[in-house]
């Protein structure tokens, strides 16, 4: 069947659980193309990760792909949408002149639960910097967060239901750190601030040389990145808001790849859970993939030279 490359819905799950009770609606939604073969592959990426949560019938989970859907209609009675798409002055979260921005604002007042995933994290400060921090607790800025491409060993986990069933595991990724959280806080401890419950999810310690760079963009050192050398970095955090509305941010996804790793994606799928407001399994969410579901639905990009 030939792969479809315009924006489409697709409804996985059945709308009611086995006992009765109604299906939380999550909405995924996929930047358009970037970067070169298996890097930023959004399509692909959220495909994959919908076809590993069909058997969790607590969601009812609708795929977006190619970036915003020309039918805003998705949207409507959403527990939860989440972002894995480019962000910065790209992001399609501040474009339309700040209408997106604005109605995104309006589901956070109301309790939908927000989720922002790698390049999806980072927006220009004065763009949405204030509107990430009291969605979702933070954000990438740029020049003050970094961005190399390393691989941290992920060995304690918060008891928090995204953490359920995951083991310790390391991974090579373009993981920021350093994020530009609300009140400036480090982000390596839970906390409670500005009315929302603040929880770091996956924390790992840079060694010196990865603090010293090079980065990916730009490419350092920054000074103030090297002065905090052993302190421990949030790569991944949850946020529950007053109004019982839940955030995270993720900072990994660069390398499609990644999402062969049972521990790197058992985290994604549990927050999928978590985010729409659904009950996470005891021991997570559980899949299996093959090469064969990696390979599948990946953007047409020229090879890398």
């Amino acid at each position: 069947m030939k792969k479809l490359r315009l924006a489409f819905i697709l409804a996985l799950l059945f709308p009611f659980t086995s006992h009765g009770v109604e299906a939380k609606k999550l909405i995924v939604i996929a930047g358009k193309p970037s970067h070169p073969p298996r890097m930023h592959e959004f399509n692909a990426g959220v495909q994959l990760l919908a076809k590993c949560m069909q058997k969790q019938n607590r969601v009812n989970l609708h795929v977006v792909l190619n970036g915003w859907p020309k039918d805003e209609s998705v949207f409507n009675n959403a527990d939860a949408i989440v972002f894995y798409m480019d962000g910065g002055g790209r992001h399609e979260a501040v474009q339309e002149d700040g209408r997106r921005l604005k109605l995104i604002d309006q589901w956070a007042n109301d309790g939908v639960g927000l989720g922002f995933m790698h390049f999806g994290v980072e927006v220009v400060a004065e763009q949405a910097g204030d509107e990430f921090k009291r969605w979702i607790g933070g954000h990438y800025e740029h020049m003050h967060s970094c961005n190399p491409i390393w691989s941290p060993s992920f060995t304690h986990f918060p008891k928090h239901p995204i953490t359920r069933g995951v083991k310790p595991f390391t991974i090579k990724d373009e993981w920021y750190f350093n994020m530009r959280f609300i009140n400036d806080i480090p982000g390596n401890k839970s906390v409670n601030i500005e009315g929302l419950s603040f929880t770091p999810i996956l924390v790992g310690v840079p060694s010196d040389v990865v603090r010293d760079g090079p980065y990916v963009y730009p490419k350092g050192p920054y000074p103030h990145i090297q002065a905090n050398k052993g302190r421990a970095e949030a790569m991944m955090w949850a946020v529950e808001r007053q109004n019982q509305g839940r955030g995270f941010g993720f900072t990994g996804g660069h390398f499609h790849d990644n999402w062969g790793n049972d521990e790197f994606r058992k985290t994604i799928l549990n927050s999928f859970l978590w985010i729409a407001g659904a009950e996470v399994p005891r021991s997570g969410v559980k899949s299996t993939i093959t090469k064969a579901d990696l390979d599948r639905n990946l953007d047409p990009k020229p090879a890398r030279k």
